[in-house]
């Protein structure tokens, strides 16, 4: 037995203070659809319950509103032997979730619950975990630092013509199918964060375990914290999903890294809240999303964000629905962030990867990023892309006399060399130093 000097109590004690003393309930009065209708227990907006039924199960809810006096809840699980008059609890514990270092190559579900076949030795909740509140308050502006330094993320395309910052937030827009998954696990395993937290909201339980093994990967996985909440499971653990990756997220930023946040997708995340909202009666809005989705969106992206002790730099993918990039989440989402990159279908029919848009696609940060050389670089070859594009159309039907434009000739001569630094395989990491001379080459062929 070790001496009661060598016992670490502080968990214990906060543990024993996190309990309350008094255990509210009520009684499932009625379920319509999606809506546990209760009379108590005492809670608000937000909080979870747990309904107990006559055949044992524990059924986690949680509470959305309010009418004639009694609580709607909607069940984060199956609700399949409820019944009438069961018990419903509250649980004010559930709004927190245990942290600690031994998070990292997990994989989470939306309860902050492991699902890998990891060891049972690795346990999650170790005696230096932390519990952090899902539901935490954004920063202050005064309390952010300027963001100035680069985070690289081992992607030409984007290190050189689009630079991220450390703290800075960025949405990758595209349609189904044009690489988004790809793209992002080629930067979580090649970018110079020190951790990775991935939230996967809604996606194809196939999608899941071929994400992890093959655009992750061993070495991806060594350094990430992955939390999954498919799209089978009830809307308001896919939203808790979100808030778990967050406070994680946060955790390891306080503790001095940098966090490269990625959640993929935000638009299965509006989703899942409009489906929260009009269960409790929101009247819908834009497109059929209740305004509850249009105030949650800054309450996600604002809490990334350069800090003192750390920085999370967040990347947002948005599934742009049938490739309207004018669509309600997609405008939302662009006016809060940092900077927008447009995935184009075209380019990824024809084999184009990363199937960027330069010209579509913007950092906002990038005069404040890149050095000067960088700059006149990236905008000579942003020149030369659009140069070509007004032009394309009579270079394609032959139309176009060399010579005519000099400019021009000297696009088309190095459209080649140009093309091949904006393609790059998704296993290939590009240093920053590579990229930046490659840029330099490219920029003086299309002077």
């Amino acid at each position: 037995m070790l001496p009661a000097s060598d016992i670490n109590l502080n968990r214990y004690a906060e543990l024993v203070n996190r309990i309350d003393p008094m255990c509210l309930e009520g009684e499932v009065v009625e379920l319509v659809g999606l809506i546990v209708e209760s009379r108590g227990p005492v809670a608000a907006i937000g909080d979870f319950c747990e309904v107990r039924t006559r055949a044992g199960r524990r059924i986690r809810t949680q509470v959305i509103g309010f009418r004639r006096g009694r609580v709607l809840s909607m069940p984060l699980e199956e609700t399949d032997g409820l019944c009438l008059g069961d018990r419903i609890l509250a649980r004010g514990g559930d709004s927190e979730i245990a942290v600690s270092p031994a998070l990292l190559g997990r994989v989470l579900d939306g309860f902050g619950k492991p699902i890998d076949k990891a060891p049972a030795a690795r346990q999650v909740e170790t005696d230096d975990a932390e519990f952090r509140n899902l539901y935490a308050a954004p920063a202050g502006p005064l309390e952010r630092a300027h963001i100035e330094d680069r985070l690289a993320t081992g992607i030409r395309v984007i290190d050189g013509l689009l630079p991220c910052g450390k703290g800075q937030r960025i949405g990758i827009f595209g349609g189904s199918g044009v690489g988004k998954s790809t793209l992002l696990g080629s930067m979580a395993r090649s970018s110079s964060a020190g951790v990775n937290v991935i939230a996967l909201i809604g996606e194809r339980n196939r999608e899941v375990r071929a994400f992890l093994e093959h655009d992750l990967g061993p070495e991806g996985m060594k350094r990430s914290v992955v939390v999954v909440a498919t799209s089978d499971r009830p809307a308001p653990l896919r939203v808790r999903a979100c808030f778990v990756a967050l406070a994680i997220a946060e955790y390891f930023r306080d503790r001095g890294e940098d966090v490269l946040l990625v959640m993929d997708s935000v638009t299965r995340l509006a989703m899942a809240q409009r489906e929260i909202g009009l269960a409790a009666g929101e009247p819908p809005s834009q497109k059929g999303y209740t305004p509850s989705v249009f105030s949650l969106l800054p309450k996600i992206c604002e809490r990334a964000g350069n800090f003192e002790r750390g920085s999370i730099t967040a990347f947002f993918t948005v599934l742009v629905e049938g490739d309207d990039f004018n669509e309600p989440i997609c405008d939302a989402v662009r006016a809060i962030l940092d900077g927008h990159i447009t995935l184009s279908r075209e380019l990824g029919a024809a084999g184009h990867y990363p199937a960027i848009n330069v010209l579509d696609s913007v950092s906002r940060l990038q005069s404040r990023l890149s050095e000067p050389n960088q700059a006149s670089h990236a905008r000579r070859i942003r020149e030369a892309l659009a140069l070509y594009r007004q032009s394309e159309d009579l270079i394609n039907l032959g139309a176009y006399v060399a010579g005519s434009n000099p400019r021009l000739d000297a696009v088309i001569r190095s459209r080649d060399e140009m093309m091949q630094f904006l393609r790059q395989g998704p296993a290939d990491i590009s240093p920053v130093h590579e990229t930046l001379a490659q840029m330099q080459k490219i920029a003086d062929l299309v002077k």
